[in-house]
This record gives structure tokens, C-alpha cells and sequence, in this order.
């Protein structure tokens, strides 16, 4: 389920810089040109990151979240900033789970990107099975 989060209650994210800083975070903010890799060592005690799309057109933080997953972070992972609803479903495809963007997005609207497509072509870091494998095993 794809949920609209706000910062009401939680724990503050830190920067990359400053979370390698200290050892007490179990929340962090990647800005575009950080690199998610440095978090591998440490995604055990995570249980939120948060990727900054500074401009919908900066498709960095696709990357950080795919890097994440595929190491095996299992906590929340959040798409802030300027997250557009034609992106929702690649952003889910790549391992975010929940969204925080700068404009409201129309809950319907979100819901019928998520549904559109019953297939997908190429494997990502969801669990979306291939329609290449669904037909030819």
C-alpha cells in the first residue's frame, strides 16, 4: 500500500554525513549526489531512509532505492520532495514504499497509476514477476 506520509510524530532524518557522524540515527535523508552505498554496513539499524527528489527530473534516488533493496534493507523507504503521480508505480518498482511529496497528490490518481499496468517487462526490486517468465518459465 502506497501511503502519503508527513513528519507529525517521527523521528527527524539526518543527513548521510551526519549519520556516519554518530551511531544512535535510525533515521536518514540521501540527497542526490550521496551515495547509498556508504549505508550498506549500517541498514540493520534503519528503520527509515528518506531519498530527496530535489526535481522530478533527477532520477538519482531510483538508483539509491534499487541499491538499498537489492542489499536487503526491509524498512520504510521514502520518496520526498518533488514526486510527481507519473512516477509513483517506478518509484514502487524500485523499492519505495511510502511518499512524501511537496504537492498533494490525488489519491485516486495514485491508485489508478499503481493499477494500470497488470505485467511488467524487465525484473526490478519488487516482487513483479516478468511477463517474459510468465510465459515462457
Amino acid at each position: 500500500m502506497v501511503e502519503h506520509h508527513t513528519a507529525e510524530g517521527e523521528e527527524p532524518s539526518v543527513t548521510l554525513d551526519a549519520f556516519l557522524d554518530q551511531s544512535n540515527a535510525t533515521a536518514v535523508r540521501l540527497e542526490p549526489d550521496d551515495d547509498a552505498r556508504a549505508l550498506i554496513p549500517h541498514l540493520d539499524r534503519l528503520a527509515l531512509i528518506e531519498i530527496a527528489f530535489p526535481k522530478y527530473r533527477d532520477g538519482r534516488g531510483y538508483s539509491s532505492a534499487r541499491i538499498l533493496r537489492e542489499a536487503g534493507y526491509t524498512g520504510e523507504l521514502r520518496a520526498q520532495g518533488d514526486v510527481l503521480v507519473d512516477q509513483i508505480a517506478f518509484m514502487k518498482r524500485c523499492g519505495f514504499d511510502s511518499f512524501s511529496p511537496e504537492a498533494p497528490l490525488n489519491q485516486a490518481d495514485v491508485e489508478a497509476a499503481l493499477s494500470r499496468y497488470d505485467h511488467v517487462y524487465q525484473g526490478a526490486a519488487d516482487a513483479a514477476v516478468p511477463v517474459w517468465k510468465l510465459r515462457h518459465g
